[in-house]
């Protein structure tokens, strides 16, 4: 969720336009949030994100 609402809002602060400014701004928000979560488990001791909680999408979930 932090992650598009970065990128959200990179790109219309920078007025990006078109397919190849988009991913940039893409790439830009998943790093903040990437980073986010990373000083979150260094925070908090422990991972965020593991198998335990991570939920399986199926080959017919990933086509609908």
């Amino acid at each position: 969720m932090l992650g598009e609402r970065v990128t959200t809002e990179i790109t219309k602060n920078k007025d990006r336009e078109g397919f190849g400014e988009c991913k940039t701004a893409a790439k830009e928000g998943g790093e903040v949030a990437g980073n986010a979560r990373i000083e979150a488990e260094r925070k908090i001791g422990k991972r965020v994100s593991t198998k335990d909680n991570y939920k399986k999408i199926t080959q017919k979930e990933k086509k609908d």
